[in-house]
Parts: C-alpha cells; structure tokens; sequence
C-alpha cells in the first residue's frame, strides 16, 4: 500500500503516450549524456495508473505528487499540515464543516481555471463514483476515508456510511466542505495525493470514471485519463509514458508558485535493486529509491554519490485473510503469529536500519503501547496451537508474494518470504509459495482479498495521524482482511472524531491491543528507508511519508 502498500492494482486499458524524444546534450551535461536540466530517477516499478484518486502504491503517488496538488500540503520534509491550492481554512468545533479559502488565479495544465467549482467537481466525483470504481482495489483512499457512494454497486457502502456530505462554492475562491460525523485530521488527510484536485475538465474529456474490474479483482482503466491525459496544477505537467522504458514530466512554466529548477524529470522502471544501484554508478540515473540495505555502504564510501536518510514512518506486515479457512480461527492466526520469526527477517536483512515492529503503527505516533500481546518466534507453540484448533499438522497455506518491486518497508520481498516460509514450515504449517508482478495485479489482488491467506505488503504514512495507520487498515469492513468486527469499526470511528489528544491516545492504544489479541495480521518491521543519488544533485528533501517535490532540486 502507500504509499503508501502498496501505496492498487491497475493495468493500463490503452497503449500509453509516445515516448519524448531524446533529451538533448546541453554544455553542463552530467554523466553518460544527460542534459543538466533534465533528472533521471530511477523507479522500482512503473505507476499502475496516474489518476490519483484511483491509487494507492507509492510509484503511482510520487509521479501523482509532482503534477497535482491538493488543497492543503505537508511541510517538505516534515508532517506539519500547510496551505497549498487553499491559502487558509477555518474548522467548526465538531470538526463536521471546513471552509476553504481557495488561490486565485491559478490554471489547471490544459489551461482551466482551478476555483471553488473544480474543488467541489473532485469531491462530488469521489462521492458519485460508478461501481466498479468503488472497489477497494481502486478507489482506495477514498473507501478508507469517507467509507460510502451516493449510488452504491454490489457490497459497496451507501450514502448512510459516509463521512462526505456536501462541497458548495460560495464564491470561486471560497469551499465549503461538510461531513456527516466530526473528523479531526480531515486537513491532514487532504494533503494525500489521492485527495489532489484535478482538472474537471480532462476528467470528463478523457473517460477518468471508466473502467472495469476483473475477475481477480484488478481495476483496469477504461478511459486514456489515467495513462495519457492526467491534468492538475502542480509544477510539473505529464508529458508521456511508455511502459517499461520511461515517465517524462515537464516543468510546468506557468506555475503559481516557484518555478522548478530541472526542466525534465524522466522516470525509469528497474526492478532489480543490482540493476538500480549500477545504473546511478554509471550516471545512466541520477536518484533511486528503496535503496537496499547492504547497498548503503557502498553508496556512502562513494565520493560521487550521496544518500540521504528519510525518517521511519512505515511498516511491513503479513495480511492474514479470514475468509480463508482455517484462517477465520484465532488460534490459528495465533499459530501464523508465533511461526513467523521477524527478528530473524529483520536482523538478517535491514543492515540494522529496521526494528521489530509490535503493531500496526509506529511508535511516534500516539496510542502507541507497549501493552499489546506480545508473539516471540516459537514453533512448538505454533504446532501446540494448531492441534488445539483440531487441525492435522502440516496445516496447508497459500502465500503469496510480490515481484518485480522494491518497498521501503521491504527492500527484497522475496528474501523476506524465503525466511518466513522456512519458520512457518518449522512451525506446524505447508507453505506454497505464489508470486505476481506488482504492476498490474500483486496489490490488486492482495486489496481484493485474491491473495492466498498469507501474503505480504506494507504501508508508508501519509499524514501523522494513528488513524492514517489504524484506521486505514481497520476502521472499516475490508476484502483485504475479510473479517467484519463492529467493536473494532466502532472504536476507531469513535476515536478519529475525538477532538481531546489524550482521550484519543487511550482510545487507539485500546484498539492496538484489541488488534493484536485478536491478530488480524501481523507486523513485522519499522524501517528508516533511503534515497541514493549523484552528488551533484541538491535539494532534494526526505520526507517520513516518502513523497518528495521534485521542484525544489537543483542539478549543479
């Protein structure tokens, strides 16, 4: 997930836009030819789609964040909530209404005007999307957050469940915005790339609200919106995209705010970590994520090359899915809990840049307790646990991992289900392995609950708020974990409307421990992930929800 997991699973419905034509050679060219206006960063996988309310994997959400912007943003480099497309904002007490003073003059990339009229398009579009967008394998943010549709399709909640209500524009420069129930860090929440303001005009011209899902649950876009057209305000507009090869944004010149430095940014997918690392030795790239942790010393004893710490604000996790039988038995997930040996994982394969993680959030943010049940390696308690539960040893699984990508939370995702698979199978349980490409279908699959009973995923913070944790993953009835707990549902709604932080706190350190008593999954790392690039390249800002601007570097 995001970002975050995952940060969807989408193919592209069309063949995607020409590729730009070959950056020319300027005289202050860099390394193997590329002009210095123009930033190659190297991507661990291609976006799965480019309308960012139809995302949530991190590949997608960084190119997204780099074209459109939000009515309110996050200080670079840190979680403090600031004005973006909306100078100020005023909440009511009951944190139920938001006006939104909005930035005059300011055009969306195909020349439209962006107003209180273009706010109020987006969230209207949100609340009406058609059914096949309301899957949690699409629309996922969006289910996550305001939970319900005006019309809703098949097992979709209705207008009863939703936290939206209404956006009226009370002038093109003012937006008001009213939920149903209070929401406190709904300004935090409107600074995720899936919540940006796009252009109502490209949306409707280009089929954004087109598509279909699959038999496995995978969205795939109908329209040419998300893969050829996607149109904000940000400093830099989409310029084309071919699969497999590259991602070419340019800087958008008549920006409202401070014009970019690099003229280009070009995003090229490798998928091997060995192949990335090389590629920014050579200068074929000049940036790279989810650098891998026996990777870092290397980079630091390079004159040439610079990496750069972003904080830990994440974490990896097992989904154990509950409509997958024995799986919907506690005892078994106990069993899946104590079989999995994650300080073995985490000790042999973060370089000491990871930490067991004992929940679901990490431990900055508050309701974070050491009182959660605690699960030590131990396969004689997993075995032990298992027969308890009238099972024959060995209990069969299905688990299931992702190729061809790198996440923070999971440099090398394969060398982590090697080891997992290896002490589930000391520990009373069958494992067979099954594997899929991140883009289109891994996450898709593991958001539409099609991923075997076990699979693993993760998940970067979007906002510093427990809720963007907790409440992601577990405040509403989600395919992902197939489990339906209204103790849980109500106490995570009760907890995100709370305006009192100490009664807030209390309240999510009761959820963590209901969560882990319970194991609806099971975290297994925290980690501080890195960016490695060209040590000519300035400017650029590690961010704890890794969603960097591309606008503030600078190419010397």
């Amino acid at each position: 997930m995001r970002r975050k997991l995952l940060k969807a699973g989408f193919a592209c419905a069309a063949v995607c836009a020409v590729a730009l034509a070959a950056v020319g050679v300027s005289s202050g060219s860099t390394a193997r030819g590329v002009a210095s206006d123009t930033l190659v960063f190297g991507a661990s996988a291609d976006p799965t789609l480019l309308d960012p309310a139809l995302v949530s994997d991190g590949e997608s959400l960084r190119v997204a964040d780099q074209i459109f912007e939000g009515l309110t943003a996050l200080k670079p480099g840190t979680l403090k909530v600031i004005p973006a497309l909306a100078t100020r904002w005023v909440a009511s007490k009951d944190a139920k209404t938001f006006t939104f003073t909005l930035r005059k003059g300011v055009s969306f990339h195909d020349g439209t005007p962006f107003n209180a009229a273009a706010v109020c398009a987006n969230f209207d579009r949100w609340y009406h999307f058609p059914a096949p967008l309301q899957s949690d394998a699409a629309s996922y943010y969006y289910v996550t957050v305001f939970a319900g549709f005006a019309k809703p399709g098949k097992g979709s909640p209705g207008p009863k469940a939703a936290l939206y209500k209404s956006c009226t524009a009370t002038d093109d420069s003012t937006a008001v915005i009213a939920l149903k129930r209070g929401f406190g860090p709904f300004t935090g929440v409107l600074s995720l790339p899936s919540f940006a303001i796009q252009s109502p005009t490209a949306m409707k011209k280009y089929g954004a609200d087109k598509g279909t899902l699959d038999a496995q649950g995978v969205f795939r876009a109908g329209g040419t919106y998300g893969t050829a057209h996607p149109v904000g305000t940000g400093p830099y507009a989409f310029s084309s995209w071919t699969v497999g090869d590259k991602l070419v944004i340019q800087r958008n010149d008549l920006y409202w705010g401070k014009r970019a430095a690099v003229k280009t940014v070009i995003f090229k997918p490798i998928a091997d970590n060995a192949a990335r690392l090389q590629a920014l030795q050579t200068g074929e790239i000049q940036g790279f994520d989810n650098v891998e942790p026996q990777d870092m010393a290397t980079i630091s004893k390079d004159s040439s090359l610079l990496l750069l710490d972003r904080p830990a604000f994440n974490v990896g996790y097992v989904t154990i899915n509950q409509k997958v039988k024995p799986f919907d038995n506690p005892l078994v997930r106990q069993a899946v809990a104590y079989g999995l040996d994650r300080e073995a994982v985490v000790k042999a394969f973060y370089a000491g840049r990871g930490e067991v993680a004992m929940e679901f959030q990490p431990p900055s943010l508050l309701g974070w307790t050491k009182g959660v049940k605690q699960y030590p390696y131990d396969p004689a308690k997993a075995k032990a646990l298992l027969q308890q539960a009238g099972l024959t040893l060995p209990v069969a699984v299905d688990f299931w991992y992702p190729t061809d990508v790198s996440r923070p939370y999971m440099p090398d995702p394969k060398r982590n289900f090697e080891a997992f698979a290896a002490s589930l199978n000391k520990s009373g349980f069958k494992v067979t392995a099954h594997s899929a490409p991140w883009r289109p279908d891994y996450v898709g699959r593991v958001q539409s609950g099609t991923a075997g009973a076990l699979n693993l995923i993760g998940w970067t913070g979007d906002y510093g708020d427990p809720d963007n944790f907790l409440g992601s993953f577990f405040r509403t009835e989600q395919t992902q974990w197939g489990f339906n707990n209204p103790t849980l549902f109500k106490l995570l709604d009760a907890a995100v409307a709370e305006p009192d932080q100490a009664k807030r706190a209390a309240m999510y350190a009761t959820a963590n421990k209901l969560i882990m008593s319970l194991v609806l999954g099971v975290p297994y790392v925290h980690t501080k992930p890195a960016v490695a690039f060209r040590a000519n390249v300035t400017g650029y800002i590690p961010s704890p929800v890794s969603l960097e601007p591309f606008s503030t570097v600078v190419i010397k």
